[in-house]
Order: structure tokens, then C-alpha cells, then sequence
């Protein structure tokens, strides 16, 4: 039964600034009853007639299919933009999820707690006492105020945190615990906003994080490989390089094993969503030796990179002394030191260089966008793999989309011709120049 008159029009588009958020209008003569339940469902209030929806495990098309089902019932008209709708019918995962047990309904379970939780700290319904890295990620105490008190211990960040098993009767029992078990860990207050919680904050209150820092400028979209070049890459391969010999033990795959039966690369040609390992390249110290490293690409990976690997292995540089650092940062990109890790981003925030010094297989990631759970393509390497083939391959990835600032980038690496010589020279050196799954 309709619960008020269809003469309001709700209309819900993405948000122009802010991917997935929703933005939903309100207008007719009962508005503010349709905004009463879009308040309930989620949406804070942005203007006289609009609303938004900005969540931290961006989920917001879901709930806004939702939020306009009700609304229709209680008898009110929706409109839904059609690329929003777009998003709505579109079925994505995370990248790099933690527990890939999970259905897709499960990860909304764990999703909306993560949310719930967010919820409660931003509106001062939980006191967080404090924090701590607990080598993996942001661990926290803190205590429910409202109702039935309770005082928990909180794992993870963003759309992955969760309360632990262990809840105490009292404040200081919770904290002497917390004390306990991380140490010197332990840090006063909260922990700083990540970068999505800042974004959602700011699009809730229509103003940034601290007032001494204005938000960076959205990041541009990353380089990512048109579907067909990597086959065409591929066929190049062999028909240019005559050093790299061609199996197909199967229908979908296809093997490149270099004349000096140390190095392999394996493609996988039906690899399609950005997501699907379409590489698998590895260098072994000798024809029946042990593996030295082995790097995984994804099926968006631009070319280029996988080009710069590709030609590193088969004539590695003679004594190059660059470092990955030293190229990043005469390109301008921007380091960030993590307690596990450090990230260098480049300038337009397009493509993130991740290091993990205490990782063994994913050692190094290369990724496209902001967010490694939504990268547009993503490159891991393991331990082991030689300092100048890292710093080549950053330096390629500098070149696709350099700094203003610098001057023009060196041509990127192309397939030898092929007259040349099994023996190549060199590659020169590297010049100093350095986003929640696509639905």
C-alpha cells in the first residue's frame, strides 16, 4: 500500500565529482517526505533538494536500486540516470579481496558492517581511545556510548574493518588489553582518515577534511591496453625477435621460452576482465634451474610495460646503476611511507609503484588508479627481481604519463627489428622521469 501520494519525483544520477556516489533530486509537493526516507536509507542532505549517497565500500548504485524500489512502493516516482543504471546492472568484485570464500551477498554483509561501523564513529556514536599498526593493518579500541555501552577492538580500514571477538565490560579493561597486545604500537586518538574516508566526509559536509589542505583534483584515468593488443603484441613477438620460440601446449595458451632457456612467459588468451592474470613471466638461474622471480599482468596492462620487461630478459643492461626510487623521484612522483610499505604516486595520481620490503610474492605492485582493490590493471612482482629491470619498468611507467615539469620523455621501448643480432646491446638508461574493480 502506498504510504504518500505519487506527486513527488526523486531523480538519482553518479555523482560528477566523486565515482560511485549518487546524487538524488527531490522535487514536488511531498519532497520532504521522500527525503525523510532517503535520510533512513543512507542519503545526508546536501542542498534544499538534493541528497547523496557516498559510502566507504562504494556500494552506493546497490543501495540506491534499493532506496528507489522502497521509494516506488511508498508511492513515490524515481527516476534513475541511465549511466547510473549502467552501474546498477553491472556485477563487479573486489580485486585482491581478503576472503575470497565469500559470495557476493556475504562481501555486502561484511561491506555494510565496515559501513555501519564508519557510520557510528562519524556521527559520535563511537570514541575511538586508540590506535595501532599491527604490521598488516590499523587496529583500534574504542566504546559504544549510546544505549547499551560496549567497548570493542576494531580490525581493518575502510570496507574491510571489523569488531573483533573480544569485548570487555569496561573501558579500562579494553584498553589494558589493547595495550597488551601491540605495545609500542599503541597510538593516542583515532587513526588518520584514508583517503576514501575523506573523500565521503567531504561530499557529506560539502567541505574538505582539514581547512588548511584542499583535496587533490581528481586523478586521471590510467593508461590500460584496448582489448586485441596484447594478442597483437604478442604475434609481433615472435615474427620481430627471433630469440623467443612459440608453444601452444593448449588451445587458450601460449608459451614464449627465450633461446637461452632461462626465461619464460606464459599468456593467457582468455583472460578479459582487467582483473584475469592474462602474463605469467618467470627467470630461472639456469635450463633446469630454480626460479629466480616471477611477475603476474593483468589483462589491462598497457603494452609498453610488458615490453620493457620483455626486452630487459632477453639483453639486460650492462652495469646500470639506476634505482626505482631515484627514477620516481626525478619524475616528480610523490612517496608515501606506510609502516609495512612505501608507495610512490604519479603526479596525476594515474599509476601507483607499491614496495612491501618484508613480502616474498608480491614484493613489488605496479597499478593503474588510486585504489589497489579497484586498479584498472595491476603488475606483481616477487622478490628477486633485479633493481634495474624495476627501475626500467618505472621509468616506462613515468614515460606514459610524464610531469609537466620534466622534459619530453625518451621513446618507449620498441621490438627490435629482425636483422638484429642475437647479442643486443644495452637499453639505455632509464632518464630521470618518472582507482572501488570497474563495474
Amino acid at each position: 500500500m502506498p504510504y504518500a501520494p505519487a506527486d513527488a519525483h526523486v531523480h538519482f544520477a553518479l555523482h560528477p565529482d566523486h565515482h560511485p556516489a549518487v546524487i538524488a533530486t527531490t522535487t514536488g509537493p511531498t519532497a520532504d517526505a521522500a527525503r525523510s526516507h532517503l535520510h533512513d536509507f543512507g542519503w545526508r542532505s546536501t542542498g534544499p533538494a538534493t541528497m547523496v549517497l557516498a559510502r566507504i565500500d562504494c556500494e552506493e548504485p546497490h543501495y540506491t536500486a534499493q532506496a528507489a524500489e522502497q521509494l516506488r512502493r511508498y508511492g513515490f516516482t524515481t527516476e534513475i540516470d541511465p549511466a547510473l543504471q549502467e552501474e546498477i546492472d553491472t556485477e563487479w568484485v573486489w580485486g585482491n579481496y581478503p576472503f575470497p570464500w565469500c559470495s557476493r551477498d556475504e562481501v555486502r554483509e561484511v561491506s555494510a558492517e565496515a559501513q555501519r561501523i564508519h557510520d557510528d564513529f562519524a556521527e559520535g556514536r563511537l570514541t575511538i581511545h586508540l590506535h595501532a599498526h599491527d604490521g598488516h593493518t590499523i587496529v583500534a579500541v574504542g566504546s559504544y556510548m549510546e544505549g547499551v555501552r560496549r567497548h570493542v577492538h576494531l580490525h581493518g580500514e575502510d570496507h574491510l574493518r571489523q569488531e573483533t571477538d573480544l569485548t570487555f565490560p569496561t573501558e579500562a579493561e579494553a584498553v589494558a588489553e589493547f595495550h597488551r597486545l601491540y605495545g609500542v604500537a599503541v597510538r593516542p586518538g583515532p587513526a588518520p582518515l584514508t583517503s576514501r574516508e575523506q573523500a565521503v566526509r567531504q561530499l557529506l559536509t560539502g567541505k574538505p577534511p582539514s581547512a588548511a589542505e584542499e583535496p587533490p583534483a581528481p586523478a586521471a584515468e590510467p593508461p590500460v591496453a584496448e582489448p586485441g593488443e596484447h594478442e597483437a603484441f604478442l604475434a609481433a613477438l615472435f615474427d620481430e625477435d627471433r630469440q623467443w620460440e612459440k608453444y601452444r601446449p593448449f588451445d587458450e595458451t601460449t608459451i614464449a621460452s627465450h633461446e637461452s632457456l632461462t626465461v619464460r612467459a606464459e599468456f593467457g588468451h582468455e583472460a578479459r576482465h582487467r582483473t584475469d592474470v592474462a602474463w605469467t613471466i618467470a627467470e630461472y638461474d639456469g635450463p633446469v634451474g630454480e626460479r629466480l622471480w616471477h611477475a603476474t599482468l593483468t589483462a589491462a596492462t598497457p603494452v609498453p610495460l610488458i615490453r620493457t620487461i620483455l626486452q630487459h630478459l632477453d639483453a639486460p643492461p650492462l652495469n646500470s646503476a639506476d634505482h626505482p626510487d631515484d627514477v620516481l623521484h626525478g619524475a616528480a612522483w610523490h612517496p608515501a611511507s606506510h609502516p609495512a610499505r612505501t608507495t610512490w604516486t604519479a603526479p596525476d595520481r594515474s599509476i601507483v609503484f607499491e614496495s612491501t620490503p618484508h613480502a616474498v610474492a608480491d614484493r613489488w605492485t605496479l597499478y593503474g588508479g588510486e585504489d589497489l582493490d579497484r586498479a584498472a590493471w595491476t603488475i606483481r612482482l616477487s622478490s628477486g627481481v633485479p633493481q634495474d629491470l624495476l627501475a626500467q619498468l618505472v621509468g616506462t611507467a613515468a614515460d606514459l604519463f610524464p610531469s609537466p615539469t620534466q622534459p619530453s620523455p625518451r621513446p618507449l621501448p620498441a621490438p627490435a627489428p629482425a636483422s638484429q643480432s642475437a647479442v643486443k646491446p644495452p637499453l639505455p638508461a632509464a632518464v630521470p622521469q618518472a582507482r572501488p574493480l570497474r563495474r
